[in-house]
Protein backbone atom coordinates (compact mmCIF):
# COMPACT_ATOMS: atom_id res chain seq x y z
CA UNK A 1 0.00 0.00 0.00
CA UNK A 2 1.42 3.39 -0.95
CA UNK A 3 1.93 6.09 1.70
CA UNK A 4 -0.66 8.34 0.04
CA UNK A 5 -3.34 5.64 0.22
CA UNK A 6 -2.82 4.80 3.88
CA UNK A 7 -5.59 5.79 6.25
CA UNK A 8 -6.32 5.64 9.96
CA UNK A 9 -10.03 5.13 9.35
CA UNK A 10 -11.63 1.89 10.47
CA UNK A 11 -15.02 1.90 8.71
CA UNK A 12 -16.58 -0.52 11.21
CA UNK A 13 -15.56 1.70 14.11
CA UNK A 14 -17.00 4.81 12.44
CA UNK A 15 -20.28 2.99 11.72
CA UNK A 16 -20.47 1.77 15.33
CA UNK A 17 -20.16 5.24 16.86
CA UNK A 18 -22.36 6.85 14.22
CA UNK A 19 -25.23 4.50 15.15
CA UNK A 20 -25.24 5.71 18.75
CA UNK A 21 -24.22 9.34 18.11
CA UNK A 22 -27.55 10.80 19.26
CA UNK A 23 -26.75 9.64 22.81
CA UNK A 24 -23.47 11.55 23.21
CA UNK A 25 -24.96 14.13 25.59
CA UNK A 26 -27.22 11.77 27.55
CA UNK A 27 -25.42 11.21 30.90
CA UNK A 28 -27.47 8.05 31.45
CA UNK A 29 -27.13 6.74 27.90
CA UNK A 30 -24.56 4.63 26.11
CA UNK A 31 -21.81 7.18 26.81
CA UNK A 32 -22.47 7.25 30.56
CA UNK A 33 -18.91 5.99 31.32
CA UNK A 34 -17.44 8.98 29.48
CA UNK A 35 -19.65 11.39 31.38
CA UNK A 36 -18.45 9.83 34.64
CA UNK A 37 -14.83 9.84 33.42
CA UNK A 38 -14.93 13.38 32.02
CA UNK A 39 -14.35 15.40 35.24
CA UNK A 40 -11.15 13.46 36.00
CA UNK A 41 -9.63 13.89 32.56
CA UNK A 42 -10.75 17.52 32.30
CA UNK A 43 -9.12 18.37 35.63
CA UNK A 44 -5.87 16.70 34.53
CA UNK A 45 -5.84 18.47 31.16
CA UNK A 46 -6.50 21.87 32.75
CA UNK A 47 -3.91 21.37 35.47
CA UNK A 48 -1.12 20.19 33.17
CA UNK A 49 -1.90 22.70 30.40
CA UNK A 50 -1.86 25.61 32.85
CA UNK A 51 1.42 24.40 34.34
CA UNK A 52 3.03 23.95 30.92
CA UNK A 53 1.95 27.31 29.54
CA UNK A 54 2.39 29.19 32.84
CA UNK A 55 -1.29 30.05 33.18
CA UNK A 56 -3.20 30.75 36.38
CA UNK A 57 -5.72 27.90 36.76
CA UNK A 58 -7.87 30.10 39.00
CA UNK A 59 -8.72 32.43 36.11
CA UNK A 60 -12.11 31.99 34.46
CA UNK A 61 -10.50 31.51 31.03
CA UNK A 62 -6.94 30.33 31.69
CA UNK A 63 -6.46 28.82 28.21
CA UNK A 64 -7.19 32.07 26.37
CA UNK A 65 -5.11 32.37 23.20
CA UNK A 66 -4.24 28.68 22.94
CA UNK A 67 -5.30 26.65 19.91
CA UNK A 68 -6.54 23.13 20.74
CA UNK A 69 -7.37 20.16 18.53
CA UNK A 70 -9.62 17.42 19.92
CA UNK A 71 -9.10 14.60 17.44
CA UNK A 72 -11.84 11.96 17.43
CA UNK A 73 -13.99 14.45 19.32
CA UNK A 74 -17.23 12.46 19.12
CA UNK A 75 -20.11 14.61 20.32
CA UNK A 76 -17.85 17.26 21.82
CA UNK A 77 -17.69 16.25 25.49
CA UNK A 78 -14.18 17.69 25.75
CA UNK A 79 -14.45 20.44 23.15
CA UNK A 80 -17.09 22.50 24.91
CA UNK A 81 -15.34 22.62 28.32
CA UNK A 82 -12.04 23.55 26.62
CA UNK A 83 -13.76 26.37 24.74
CA UNK A 84 -15.32 27.61 27.97
CA UNK A 85 -11.79 27.81 29.42
CA UNK A 86 -10.96 30.30 26.67
CA UNK A 87 -9.20 28.15 24.08
CA UNK A 88 -9.82 28.24 20.35
CA UNK A 89 -11.04 24.68 19.80
CA UNK A 90 -11.17 22.58 16.64
CA UNK A 91 -13.09 19.34 17.09
CA UNK A 92 -12.42 16.73 14.39
CA UNK A 93 -14.08 13.37 13.88
CA UNK A 94 -14.29 10.99 10.92
CA UNK A 95 -18.00 10.44 11.61
CA UNK A 96 -20.14 13.13 10.01
CA UNK A 97 -23.01 12.05 12.27
CA UNK A 98 -20.92 12.73 15.39
CA UNK A 99 -19.95 16.14 14.04
CA UNK A 100 -23.55 17.10 13.32
CA UNK A 101 -24.56 16.10 16.87
CA UNK A 102 -21.65 18.12 18.26
CA UNK A 103 -22.53 21.18 16.18
CA UNK A 104 -26.16 21.14 17.29
CA UNK A 105 -25.26 20.82 20.97
CA UNK A 106 -22.64 23.59 20.79
CA UNK A 107 -25.16 25.89 19.12
CA UNK A 108 -27.77 25.09 21.76
CA UNK A 109 -25.19 25.70 24.51
CA UNK A 110 -23.88 28.92 23.00
CA UNK A 111 -20.32 27.58 22.84
CA UNK A 112 -18.03 28.41 19.91
CA UNK A 113 -16.28 25.29 18.57
CA UNK A 114 -14.98 24.74 15.03
CA UNK A 115 -16.21 21.23 14.24
CA UNK A 116 -14.92 19.39 11.18
CA UNK A 117 -15.73 15.98 9.70
CA UNK A 118 -12.19 14.99 8.77
CA UNK A 119 -9.22 12.79 9.68
CA UNK A 120 -5.94 13.33 11.49
CA UNK A 121 -3.92 12.70 8.36
CA UNK A 122 -5.97 15.20 6.33
CA UNK A 123 -5.47 17.90 8.97
CA UNK A 124 -1.74 17.17 9.16
CA UNK A 125 -1.42 17.26 5.36
CA UNK A 126 -3.14 20.66 5.38
CA UNK A 127 -0.41 21.95 7.70
CA UNK A 128 -2.59 22.52 10.77
CA UNK A 129 -0.66 23.25 13.99
CA UNK A 130 -1.85 23.42 17.59
CA UNK A 131 -0.61 24.33 21.04
CA UNK A 132 -2.45 21.34 22.47
CA UNK A 133 -3.65 18.14 20.81
CA UNK A 134 -6.17 16.04 22.72
CA UNK A 135 -5.82 12.44 21.55
CA UNK A 136 -8.32 10.89 23.94
CA UNK A 137 -9.75 7.37 23.70
CA UNK A 138 -9.07 7.22 19.96
CA UNK A 139 -5.96 5.13 19.29
CA UNK A 140 -7.77 1.90 20.16
CA UNK A 141 -10.27 2.58 17.37
CA UNK A 142 -8.02 3.45 14.40
CA UNK A 143 -6.80 1.09 11.71
CA UNK A 144 -3.16 2.26 11.67
CA UNK A 145 -1.81 3.36 15.07
CA UNK A 146 1.63 4.36 13.76
CA UNK A 147 0.17 6.58 11.04
CA UNK A 148 -2.33 8.08 13.46
CA UNK A 149 0.32 8.91 16.05
CA UNK A 150 2.59 10.32 13.38
CA UNK A 151 -0.17 12.57 12.00
CA UNK A 152 -1.36 13.80 15.39
CA UNK A 153 2.19 14.41 16.63
CA UNK A 154 3.04 16.36 13.49
CA UNK A 155 0.35 18.90 14.41
CA UNK A 156 1.88 19.76 17.80
CA UNK A 157 3.66 23.12 17.60
CA UNK A 158 7.21 23.52 18.95
CA UNK A 159 6.71 23.97 22.68
CA UNK A 160 3.26 22.40 22.43
CA UNK A 161 1.87 19.33 24.15
CA UNK A 162 -0.31 16.32 23.42
CA UNK A 163 -2.48 14.31 25.79
CA UNK A 164 -3.08 10.66 24.89
CA UNK A 165 -5.63 8.53 26.73
CA UNK A 166 -6.45 4.91 25.97
CA UNK A 167 -6.71 1.38 27.43
CA UNK A 168 -3.72 -0.85 28.09
CA UNK A 169 -3.42 -4.24 26.39
CA UNK A 170 -3.32 -6.39 29.53
CA UNK A 171 -5.35 -9.30 30.87
CA UNK A 172 -6.56 -6.96 33.61
CA UNK A 173 -7.92 -4.58 30.98
CA UNK A 174 -9.51 -7.48 29.11
CA UNK A 175 -11.32 -8.49 32.27
CA UNK A 176 -12.36 -5.03 33.47
CA UNK A 177 -12.60 -2.75 30.43
CA UNK A 178 -14.02 -5.28 27.96
CA UNK A 179 -15.69 -8.22 29.72
CA UNK A 180 -16.65 -6.26 32.81
CA UNK A 181 -17.73 -2.98 31.20
CA UNK A 182 -19.30 -4.35 28.02
CA UNK A 183 -20.59 -7.84 28.80
CA UNK A 184 -21.35 -7.85 32.55
CA UNK A 185 -22.13 -4.27 33.59
CA UNK A 186 -23.15 -3.29 30.04
CA UNK A 187 -21.77 0.22 30.43
CA UNK A 188 -20.84 0.16 26.74
CA UNK A 189 -22.29 -1.67 23.73
CA UNK A 190 -20.67 -5.04 23.17
CA UNK A 191 -17.84 -4.82 20.68
CA UNK A 192 -16.89 -1.22 21.53
CA UNK A 193 -13.33 -2.39 22.19
CA UNK A 194 -11.31 -5.23 20.70
CA UNK A 195 -8.49 -6.56 22.84
CA UNK A 196 -6.03 -6.87 19.96
CA UNK A 197 -6.44 -3.16 19.14
CA UNK A 198 -5.57 -1.97 22.64
CA UNK A 199 -2.21 -0.20 22.93
CA UNK A 200 0.45 -0.50 25.62
CA UNK A 201 2.11 2.63 27.08
CA UNK A 202 5.54 1.57 25.81
CA UNK A 203 4.19 1.29 22.27
CA UNK A 204 2.79 4.80 22.44
CA UNK A 205 6.02 6.15 23.92
CA UNK A 206 7.97 4.65 21.03
CA UNK A 207 5.60 6.18 18.46
CA UNK A 208 5.73 9.58 20.19
CA UNK A 209 9.53 9.48 20.37
CA UNK A 210 9.78 8.68 16.65
CA UNK A 211 7.57 11.71 15.98
CA UNK A 212 9.81 14.02 18.03
CA UNK A 213 7.70 14.21 21.20
CA UNK A 214 8.91 13.45 24.71
CA UNK A 215 6.65 11.85 27.33
CA UNK A 216 6.74 13.99 30.48
CA UNK A 217 3.97 12.43 32.58
CA UNK A 218 2.06 9.15 32.93
CA UNK A 219 -1.20 8.72 34.78
CA UNK A 220 -3.49 5.82 35.51
CA UNK A 221 -7.22 6.31 35.97
CA UNK A 222 -9.20 3.84 38.06
CA UNK A 223 -12.88 3.31 38.81
CA UNK A 224 -14.27 2.92 42.33
CA UNK A 225 -17.58 1.00 42.24
CA UNK A 226 -18.42 2.04 45.82
CA UNK A 227 -18.44 5.74 44.96
CA UNK A 228 -19.29 5.29 41.26
CA UNK A 229 -16.44 7.63 40.40
CA UNK A 230 -13.05 7.78 38.67
CA UNK A 231 -9.80 8.98 40.21
CA UNK A 232 -6.13 9.36 39.37
CA UNK A 233 -3.84 6.43 40.06
CA UNK A 234 -0.33 5.10 39.50
CA UNK A 235 -1.89 1.94 38.07
CA UNK A 236 -1.58 2.04 34.27
CA UNK A 237 -2.84 -1.54 33.79
CA UNK A 238 -6.27 -0.53 32.45
CA UNK A 239 -7.07 3.12 31.64
CA UNK A 240 -4.12 5.48 31.37
CA UNK A 241 -3.06 8.87 30.04
CA UNK A 242 0.26 10.12 28.72
CA UNK A 243 1.42 13.73 28.39
CA UNK A 244 4.05 14.47 25.76
CA UNK A 245 5.70 17.70 24.63
CA UNK A 246 7.50 18.87 21.53
CA UNK A 247 10.71 20.74 22.41
CA UNK A 248 10.87 24.43 21.58
CA UNK A 249 12.31 25.16 18.15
Amino acid sequence: MSETSRTTIDAAEIEHFSRIAAQWWDPQGKFRPLHKFNPTRLAYIKEMACAHFNRDPMLARPLEGLRILDIGCGGGLLCEPMAKLGATVIGADASETNIEVAKIHAQQSGVDVDYRATTAEALAEAGEKFDIVLNMEVVEHVSDVDLFMSATSEMVKPGGIMFVATINRTLKALGLAIWGAEYILRWLPRGTHQYEKLVRPGELETALSKAGLQVTDKLGVTYNPLTDSWSRSRDLDVNYMLLAKRPDA
